[in-house]
């Protein structure tokens, strides 16, 4: 059975931090995705728009809001990277397929819920996080969002007023390689876990962000602190 494909438009493309670019597209009144999960976006080489190949990207809006909202890292010579960067304006039209995967919240569980992602893997958690709240979520949330440098990172403002408006959602940033201003954590994010989780028996672990990352997190949650693996869910990019 072939996937549901919608044509959605540019509302807006701006650049909010250090080669991250914030898309927002018009939302399909069809198009329906739960928190977490992603969808491919056509995307045509430079100078061909003939040539065509899907690239798969998280969505970072909630179900609820009306605009669907991608964050894409550029990659110098990527298709994606620079297709965002040098051809998506307002009015640019694309298309999409999805949704897809599985990658959201157990709604079932009454467990905390442990956040961990680094440079755009928190787009999935950006839109789960707030759906969730939004419903009355009463879980405590743990956002552990990590960046090497104070330029790379972006929704800082935004996650600290939900941490502010919500009690039971505490936010941690990191950076691995800050100036000497930076007041936050320092640190890469797989150091920092055991210092911020408040128990690993009862608490369901969402990871998302690079490979590499992504490897150790869950083998560190596993065999070192014996987190079934039922409660580790890995989103893993490229």
């Amino acid at each position: 059975m072939p996937l549901p494909s919608y044509q959605i438009s540019c509302i807006s493309n701006s650049l909010i931090a250090k080669d991250i670019f914030e898309v927002r597209f018009s939302k399909p009144a069809d198009f329906n995705f739960q928190a977490g999960q992603y969808v491919m976006i056509d995307v045509p080489a430079a100078g061909d728009e003939t040539d065509i190949q899907p690239r798969a990207y998280s969505i970072a809006s909630t179900p609820e809001e009306d605009e669907i909202l991608f964050v894409i890292k550029y990659e110098e010579g990527g298709r994606a990277s620079e297709w965002i960067k040098n051809v998506v304006t307002e009015g640019t039209e694309a298309r999409i397929q999805g949704p897809l995967g599985v990658f959201t919240l157990d709604q079932e569980s009454k467990s905390d819920l442990f956040f961990i992602c680094t440079s755009t893997g928190n787009a999935p958690f950006y839109s789960m996080i707030r759906s969730a709240l939004a419903s009355g979520d009463q879980r405590q949330m743990y956002l552990l969002y990590g960046c090497r440098s104070e330029e790379d990172l972006y929704w800082q403002e935004e996650l600290s007023a939900l941490a502010d408006q919500h009690e039971n959602f505490h936010m941690h940033f990191a950076l691995s390689q800050p100036s000497e201003t930076w007041e936050g954590l320092t640190g890469r994010v797989q150091t920092l876990i055991p210092d911020l989780v408040p128990s690993f028996e009862d608490t369901k672990f969402y990871v998302c962000g690079n490979p590499e990352m992504t490897k150790e997190v869950k083998t560190m949650l596993m065999e070192e602190y014996g987190v079934e693996k039922k409660n580790v869910h890995i989103e893993g990019y490229i």
